[in-house]
């Protein structure tokens, strides 16, 4: 499943096959138990996504909330996408890192990790990326990627 017109990220669970869905329910527990206070939980994109909310910060080039973190299962692999390691460079090279001391192949994009089987994951460096970040640092990393020079 790429997109999914799912109200809830239950009923996105749901949808899925067994097989994705074994793989990622316990990647949204990790989220949700790692999200600092602040983010909330949506279907955006068709995906389930945790988010700045437009109440807390509406002032985004798309009308849209800030995305945080969202998970998606896709046809051959699922992926989390994590933003605030493609806004902090540090959260970016202590994942890498973490990956790099377990002697683990990170398939990883500027934000985008993709995952086959369970065991491709680090739970503890994912969900201290989730909480490296609080809703106000990742709104002034927005705001200063924003800036004109």
């Amino acid at each position: 499943m790429v997109t999914s017109k799912a109200a809830s990220v239950e009923a996105y669970l749901q949808e899925l096959d067994p097989a994705h869905r074994a793989l990622v329910a316990p990647v949204v527990a990790l989220i949700r138990a790692n999200l600092p206070e602040g983010f909330a939980e949506a279907m955006t994109w068709g995906m389930p996504t945790w988010e700045v909310p437009l109440q807390r910060y509406p002032k985004t080039y798309n009308g849209k909330p800030l995305a945080y973190v969202a998970l998606a299962a896709q046809k051959q692999y699922a992926a989390i996408y994590l933003n605030m390691a493609y806004s902090d460079s540090a959260v970016e090279a202590e994942l890498r890192g973490a990956y790099a001391t377990a002697g683990l192949k990170l398939d990883m994009g500027k934000c985008c990790l993709r995952f086959r089987k369970a065991g491709d994951l680090l739970p503890e460096a994912i969900a201290r990326a989730v909480a490296s970040t609080s809703v106000e640092a990742f709104i002034a990393a927005y705001e200063a990627s924003r800036r004109k020079p």
